[in-house]
């Protein structure tokens, strides 16, 4: 019988207040993913995992701000400011998360020349980044997601699963958005034509 995953996605430091790139309001969602931790014996935690300079941080392209778009050769990048740099404190989970003892960890965003919101795969699409091995693995056929942030990893996370079969929930109290130009809104939109059950 198909199994179901807890999928809990970057909740680091640095997307929390006092980061470099904080989602608004994040840490109100500690208590609800620390509840659904408690409830689901199966965990994935997702790390955003940056070496320096990375191709998606503005400081790398001079004359370039935050939030700005450029093309790469992937597509169109958004520009962050410096974000979970690897082994850097703002890389690491929130101090209030509870991460349970055997959690299995999938690491994205780790190569220098593309970015990585997905947990499935990098932003060409094509570069698998391990998740959906481990799922397999583990005869998962339903991911229940929650963390940082919805428009973005979140969002590319519940598609990307839809695209390879799983049925997906996002705990939408478990959540929250930058929404960068109506993008909360977009994403929430996105995952509904996909079949993405809004929890």
């Amino acid at each position: 019988m198909p199994s179901t995953v807890l999928v809990v996605v970057d909740i680091q430091n640095d997307f929390c207040s006092g980061g470099p790139l904080a989602v608004p309001d994040a840490e109100a969602i500690l208590p609800v993913v620390n509840g659904l931790l408690r409830d689901f014996n199966r965990v994935i935690l997702t790390q955003d995992w940056h070496p320096p300079g990375h191709v998606s941080f503005a400081s790398c392209h001079p004359g370039r701000q935050a939030f700005s778009r450029i093309s790469l050769p992937y597509g169109e990048q958004v520009l962050w400011p410096d974000h979970c740099v690897e082994a850097t404190p703002g890389a690491a989970f929130h101090p209030d998360l509870d991460v349970p003892a055997d959690a299995t960890i999938v690491r994205k965003g780790v190569h220098g020349n593309i970015d990585s919101y997905s947990a499935f795969f990098e932003n060409d699409r094509q570069t698998p980044v391990g998740l959906d091995a481990l799922l397999r693995a583990r005869e998962a056929g339903e991911i229940v997601l929650a963390g940082l942030a919805t428009d973005y990893c979140v969002l590319h996370t519940a598609l990307d699963a839809r695209s390879l079969g799983y049925e997906v929930t996002v705990i939408e109290a478990g959540c929250r958005g930058i929404d960068l130009d109506g993008s909360l809104a977009d994403a929430w939109g996105r995952m509904a034509k996909a079949g993405v059950r809004r929890g």
